[in-house]
């Protein structure tokens, strides 16, 4: 990872013995941190192994002891690892062969590893260069430049817009929705003001399964790909040739003229941020918004997520605020089976946000979702709203709740007309399923693969890029 390439070059031998430590003598936390990024790349290491990555790579004088103390703290070691740690008692005696099998078959598994993660590079290297015309020829500076609709704009925090390349097209062999040309959604409109939730049965619930799980592959290579230097309008070019790919159309596209496949919210935008030129940066918090629109069986169906990623070296404020909106969703999904009453959703996010010094945005709510990207139930996420509605059986909606650091959850439109952020200028995360309502509880339709089908369960190294 960059920390421990960083962490390497600064330690010259020189270096060390002149300032008596520095990155060569790590706190616990740097620590712990390194042993989180190995165990990460190498997650069969043990205490030994760790130890000795972490004195070859990162230039770390700590003493075996220490790290094993330090991973047995953070629960990072297993019973075998600690054999391992204590003189490798493993390969004794009869067991020497299965200790070469498992040696043979991890070889095999870091060799997969490796060759798949070749293989998704050079897809979105290829994809990047098939879309390099869209920003060819232009200088750092005509990127970055602010689109003219801000001129004199009052910003409420540090980012600022740059340079969006032109609309990308999708070709006519995948299934659009009705807005997809002339970007008025009039099928949804038409069902405005209706209180009335659809319940799916069979092939509609199979449709509303297979659009989740397009969905979040979307949504798992965009987060793949993000780091700290790429763009957002890179992010937007992987999510729709990744859509395309998978015969989806990215529902965002020409919705009421949203001119991008994907919503990329960074730092103070609470959501439906336009994917630009910007590069992200060490320490930004990236929310990517993925919604995909399949057929299956001759019909559509939506399925929408979204997730916060911690880029980079990120202050803890932003850690804990990321933490913070998974465990309001969190709070609302445990909530989730027949009988509940739409609106009893918001006192349960709004209790978790308070308790960790956040507010709750009140201006964008979840929503009905299934043939129609946004329709009814309407779901709040704040205390005391009046939503209409009592779940049942087969309803499918999602719930997003953005939350923002400290008590202000007002949120002010950029002049672009679709980026909402905070009026404070302070962070906001967000979090996202599409849920389906089942007999007994919930089937989170947008979950990552092999998590279990009713329960979120928090994993920051998912997050963290």
């Amino acid at each position: 990872g960059s920390m421990a390439d960083a962490a390497a070059e600064a330690n010259t031998g020189a270096e060390v013995k002149e300032n008596g430590g520095g990155a060569s003598n790590p706190s616990a936390e740097e620590l712990a941190e390194a042993i989180r990024k190995v165990k990460g790349e190498f997650p069969d290491f043990g205490i030994k192994r760790v130890w000795t990555y972490l004195k070859e790579t990162n230039g770390y004088e700590v003493s075996e002891k220490r790290v094993k103390k330090v991973m047995q703290e953070n629960g990072m070691t297993s019973a075998e690892t600690g054999a391992e740690g204590d003189g490798g008692k493993e390969g004794e005696g009869g067991e020497g062969e299965d200790a070469e099998s498992k040696k043979k078959s991890k070889n095999k598994k870091q060799k997969e590893k490796a060759r798949e993660k070749k293989e998704f590079d050079d897809w979105c290297a290829k994809v990047l260069a098939d879309t390099a015309h869209l920003v060819e020829g232009m200088t750092e500076a005509e990127k970055m430049k602010q689109p003219y609709e801000f001129t004199n704009y009052d910003f409420s925090g540090t980012l600022r817009p740059a340079f969006v390349t032109k609309q990308a097209t999708v070709p006519p062999n995948i299934p659009k929705p009705d807005y997809a040309d002339d970007s008025v959604p009039t099928s949804e409109q038409a069902s405005r003001g209706t209180h009335t939730v659809d319940c799916k049965t069979g092939d509609d619930i199979e449709g509303m399964r297979l659009a989740g799980r397009m969905g979040r592959e979307v949504l798992d290579v965009a987060a793949r790909f993000v780091k700290v230097g790429v763009t957002g309008d890179e992010i937007d070019r992987i999510v729709h040739a990744a859509c395309l790919e998978r015969n989806c159309y990215p529902s965002p596209l020409n919705y009421y003229k949203f001119p991008k496949s994907v919503c990329v919210s960074v730092n103070e935008v609470i959501c439906h941020g336009i994917p630009d030129c910007r590069p992200i940066q060490d320490g930004d918090i990236v929310n990517l918004d993925v919604t995909v629109y399949v057929e299956y069986k001759g019909k559509h169906y939506h399925g929408d997520l979204n997730e916060t990623l911690l880029v980079g070296n990120c202050d803890e404020e932003s850690v804990k605020l990321v933490k913070c909106a998974y465990d309001c969703l969190k709070a609302a999904c445990e909530m989730i089976k027949p009988g509940t009453m739409y609106r009893d959703l918001g006192a349960a996010i709004s209790h978790v946000a308070a308790a960790n010094n956040c507010s709750v945005v009140k201006g964008y709510c979840g929503h009905g979702i299934g043939a129609l990207f946004h329709t009814a139930p309407n779901v709040p996420h704040y205390k005391k709203n009046k939503a209409v509605g009592i779940m049942r059986p087969g309803h499918t909606f999602t719930i997003e709740p953005m939350i923002n650091l400290g008590s202000s959850w007002q949120d002010s439109s950029w002049p672009d007309n679709w980026t909402a952020v905070t009026r404070d200028g302070k962070r906001s995360a967000q979090f996202e399923h599409t849920f389906l309502v089942t007999e007994t509880g919930v089937e989170i339709l947008t979950r990552r693969q092999g998590r279990p089908e009713g329960e979120m369960v928090w994993d920051l190294d998912a997050i963290t890029r």
